[in-house]
């Protein structure tokens, strides 16, 4: 990519925000500082959750730099797993989160609409919907049995993070809508899990706020890709 090019794309990544939208932004990442200073939290923790949010946020408004984010965002959090004994989160994003938001960059980059470079959306049809619930349930019930064999801290929470984590990527590189109901199930019961990790003794409060943030951003990724989608029928 020649310096023109690069230009090009960052002058892209940088339009199509609302000033809320910015605000927000600082406001979150003011409190992971503030957090991370006040209560000593890992630096691990701390870079995997501006890493995280930055990539959750610009998935959300269809940015295809979103990956650069979360390639830098899973080796942390993948880190912070591997410390925490998830052994779960850890296989998910070291051997799918990795390799899936690689293969992302590409399959964005073919879905690209030509005025404002973001993403063209997508909707699942029923057939689709039903197959992916039916399958994440059955999957969620076996990882369960397993996790609690090797002594998972969190079998349930991880089992069902897990699973749903894997078709919320899916469905992110898909560019459908229908992520966004996944990642609201993963961040909601993450946030969950990290907080009874924190009780615990584990010094991570920059990623429980990441999580809750990624909750927050969830819900209203999903409100804004469906008020777009349904303008655009």
């Amino acid at each position: 990519m020649d310096i023109r090019s690069l230009k090009t794309f960052i002058k892209y990544e940088l339009t199509g925000w609302k000033r809320y939208e910015i605000a927000a932004l600082c406001v979150v990442f003011l409190m992971v500082c503030i957090n991370a200073f006040v209560l000593n939290d890992s630096k691990a923790a701390v870079i995997s959750a501006v890493c995280g949010i930055l990539y959750t946020t610009l998935a959300g408004k269809g940015k295809i730099s979103c990956y650069f984010f979360g390639l830098i965002g899973t080796s942390f959090y993948s880190y912070l797993s591997l410390k925490n004994a998830l052994w779960g989160n850890l296989l998910l994003y070291v051997c799918y989160y990795f390799p899936m938001q690689i293969t992302g960059i590409f399959k964005w980059k073919k879905h690209l609409k030509s005025d404002t470079h973001e993403i063209i959306k997508t909707k699942l049809c029923l057939k689709e919907q039903f197959c992916i619930l039916t399958g994440s349930l059955v999957m969620c019930a076996l990882l369960f049995f397993v996790l609690l064999y090797f002594k998972d801290k969190s079998p349930l929470f991880d089992a069902v993070t897990t699973v749903f984590s894997v078709i919320g990527m899916y469905l992110t590189v898909k560019r459908c809508i229908e992520q966004w109901i996944a990642w609201i199930i993963v961040n909601g019961l993450s946030t969950l899990m990290w907080l009874g990790l924190i009780f615990d003794g584990a010094k991570a409060y920059s990623t429980l706020l990441m999580w809750a943030v990624y909750f927050i951003l969830a819900i209203y990724f999903f409100c804004v890709w469906k008020n777009e989608m349904s303008k655009a029928c």
